[in-house]
């Protein structure tokens, strides 16, 4: 005598569909239920082989643009000495400066210039730096860090037609890209300078009033005072620099470079010459 699900099945097969199993679905159904399994794990490592490609992608873009920076690898804040007072002002001013960088408006409609002014050794570049490989590495900020007098000496001669080392050529690509990276930080401004050069003044001015209209952001490193800043800038160069959002930041403790000279007065080595005596 058959069961009643033997006699299920049999009609199932009369009508021409599938007999359900022990727990009442069907083999369509069972075949469903594997095919939307098989379905999300595919799903699942597509997303995973993705995410790492993009990883991979957004590793390289970065690495490409510490390349092209010229930062110091060893400019980070876990390389910093916070031991002043000026220097923990900084580092807080700065880590607000890189936070505000999460707001796209922030980013996208304004401009801002940051001056960093003291001595010597004081931790100027050390910060400036920290704050360019936090950017780059969360933003992928684009950066690029020079020394002003290096660029002043390479626009000099750039006007030297008859040269035959594409100076002219290469100092050009670095115009373009001082007027497009995101982040310039521009070091030792008016080194040993009391007053730049009226067609300087003009140069570095009009970069910076570009880089305003552009909602590019600036890191100005320097020497000299505020006061002694404005004179040697000129005045149109330093209008250009009040145009933007600034942020100004003194560097007054202590120096953190080794001193190469000694502490107590040391006895002269060098053989001074004696007359004979009897």
């Amino acid at each position: 005598m058959k069961s009643l699900n033997d006699r299920i099945a049999t009609l199932a097969r009369t009508l021409g569909k599938s007999a359900p199993n022990q727990s009442g679905s069907s083999d369509a159904d069972t075949t469903v239920l594997n095919y939307q399994t098989v379905r999300q794990e595919y799903e699942k490592l597509a997303n995973q082989e993705v995410s790492a490609l993009q990883q991979v992608s957004r590793q390289q873009r970065i690495e490409q643009i510490y390349g092209r920076s010229d930062l110091n690898p060893r400019w980070t804040f876990d390389t910093l000495e916070q031991d002043s007072e000026d220097v923990v002002e900084a580092v807080s001013i700065a880590q607000s400066f890189i936070a505000a960088h999460a707001d796209p408006n922030w980013r996208k409609n304004s401009s801002h210039m940051m001056i960093f002014y003291g001595d010597y050794g004081r931790g100027k570049s050390h910060i400036a730096g920290a704050i360019a490989h936090q950017l780059i590495s969360k933003y992928e900020t684009t950066v690029l860090y020079r020394q002003l007098s290096s660029l002043l000496e390479m626009r000099f001669f750039s006007y030297d037609y008859s040269a035959k080392d594409n100076i002219g050529e290469q100092f050009r690509e670095i115009q373009n890209e001082l007027l497009n990276v995101d982040l310039l930080i521009l070091d030792e401004v008016c080194v040993n300078e009391t007053m730049l050069k009226k067609n300087t003044q003009s140069w570095l001015g009009n970069l910076l009033r570009q880089r305003l209209v552009d909602h590019k952001n600036c890191i100005l490193i320097t020497n000299h005072n505020l006061n002694e800043l404005e004179l040697a800038l000129g005045r149109y160069c330093f209008e250009s620099i009040k145009e933007y959002d600034t942020y100004k930041v003194k560097f007054s403790g202590p120096s953190r470079r080794k001193s190469i000279t000694p502490t107590l007065p040391e006895e002269s080595s060098v053989n001074t010459y004696q007359p004979n005596q009897m």
